[in-house]
């Protein structure tokens, strides 16, 4: 089946109404969490061949998390999709007012390949809570995982509902060429720009999640063994393919020296004197991003690291001392296992240097002094982040996750992701007992005066 007919099909389907009913919704949301369990071999089966993730990295990252958003928003959606009460005006009574919460219609969802389970089913859980059909476009660059859902989804879902389209940049474009009702977009600033552009042509909506050069802040009053156990935690997770990862250190000049070397403690604890012989360290997705960071490495600034196994795809955790904003390191996000190093003297310079950059994704900031996290939190733009740990503030239900201005737009998880897939209509019910003529013309003085008392 083409794609245009699938969005066709989809489209058709979906205006019979099968999606509308809640417990239509959750049934499906029940069918997709039955399936998932009984599949959890073959998704870890699936991330290990693309990824070389452990059973234990991808439950903790990916289907455990799933299974949470699921059954999270499985137990609100009744309270999200009610319609929403509001006080009516004086000038409009008497009258009731009220939103509705509508789906947009055939959703596109494009995913990428560094979580590629997670980043695939956590969007879709929120599409179909808010009633959507969708159309799944997994990445190219994860082929077991792409499989493993496409069979999944088939088993849950009629394509009318539910359609997986597997394949790169031909099929990308195809489906680009079609007029979606929502397009959510999980990858890199190139092509969500291309994305975006694509889209206007229809005036598609979008939310378009990025990445950026996420920093990470150290300042003198940091706990700095507990800091570095955190940022090491945070950076070499899944090698560094993490689009909230600190993609650079950021770190007041007077304890770097002594913070390096808890980083160098806390990586040899996790990962062993040498990461290319642990047979759990996650891998690079494929030799075009091993050459790309490999070719980020100056080995005159390695002061640990360094090193990557074109057979295995693996690139040892890497830290790159003395950096400057020239090194080719700080022209692009990583992606990798790779930490520049760069120091500041003032929270000012800090601060300045973060600024003067597009607006990243996370931002971590590790310090005891109060007034300097209110600072960070008040007077930086960056789309979310931790004080004094990384990457754990987008593992939870209860709060937004996305970015602002480069590193993207739009956020979900939770109640935002059926909020993003949802269509809100505001809607003042007018009873028909009582008609007031003021707001009929001629428009008289005495109408106006009557206004004026309404309207203040």
């Amino acid at each position: 089946m083409n794609i245009e007919t699938i969005v066709k099909n989809q489209r058709d389907w979906f205006r019979q109404g099968h999606t509308l009913p809640i417990a239509w919704r959750k049934e499906a949301l029940d069918k997709l969490g039955k399936a998932i369990r009984a599949r959890e071999g073959d998704i870890h089966a699936a991330l290990k061949a693309d990824l070389n993730k452990s059973r234990t990295e991808g439950y903790m990252c990916e289907v455990g998390m799933t299974l949470a958003e699921l059954g999270y928003v499985k137990k609100h959606l009744s309270g999200w999709a009610r319609d929403k009460r509001y006080l009516t005006p004086m000038s409009q009574f008497p009258a009731k007012s009220f939103t509705v919460a509508n789906p947009y219609g055939v959703a596109l969802i494009m995913s990428p390949w560094n979580y590629p389970f997670l980043l695939t089913m956590e969007p879709l859980i929120g599409a179909i809570a808010a009633g959507n059909c969708c159309v799944v476009k997994p990445s190219a660059y994860s082929p077991a995982t792409s499989a493993v859902m496409a069979d999944i989804l088939s088993s849950c879902f009629p394509p009318e509902h539910v359609a997986v389209v597997e394949g790169g940049r031909a099929e990308n474009q195809a489906l680009l060429d079609q007029k979606f009702d929502y397009i959510f977009f999980t990858g890199g600033v190139t092509v969500g720009k291309e994305v975006m552009t694509r889209a206007a042509a229809n005036l598609t909506p979008v939310t378009l999640e990025l990445g950026g050069k996420s920093p990470c802040v150290v300042d003198e009053t940091a706990k700095l063994d507990l800091a570095a156990k955190r940022l090491v935690f945070g950076k070499f997770l899944n090698c560094g393919q993490t689009c909230v990862a600190p993609d650079y250190l950021l770190i007041h000049r007077r304890v770097k020296e002594e913070f390096l070397g808890y980083v160098k403690k806390w990586t040899v604890e996790m990962y062993g004197e040498n990461a290319l012989e642990n047979e759990s360290y996650v891998k690079m997705i494929n030799r075009k991003h091993f050459d790309r960071v490999m070719g980020l490495i100056d080995p005159a600034k390695v002061v640990m690291g360094g090193k990557g196994d074109p057979e295995t795809l693996k690139i040892q955790p890497t830290i790159l001392d003395n950096v400057t904003p020239q090194d080719a390191v700080m022209g692009e996000e990583i992606f990798g296992p790779v930490l520049p190093v760069l120091t500041y003297d003032t929270i000012q310079e800090a601060e300045n240097f973060i600024n003067d950059r597009p607006h990243p994704l996370a931002l971590y900031l590790f310090s005891e002094d109060r007034a300097v996290q209110e600072r960070f939190l008040r007077r930086v733009p960056y789309g979310g982040g931790c004080l004094n740990d990384t990457i754990i503030h987008l593992a939870t239900s209860r709060m937004g996750f996305g970015g602002v201005g480069n590193s993207g737009m739009g956020s979900y998880h939770g109640r935002l992701s059926f909020e993003t897939f949802t269509h809100r209509k505001s809607i003042v019910k007018k009873s028909t007992w009582l008609d007031l003529p003021i707001r009929y013309a001629p428009y008289t003085e005495g109408k106006e005066k009557s206004i004026r008392m309404f309207l203040k």
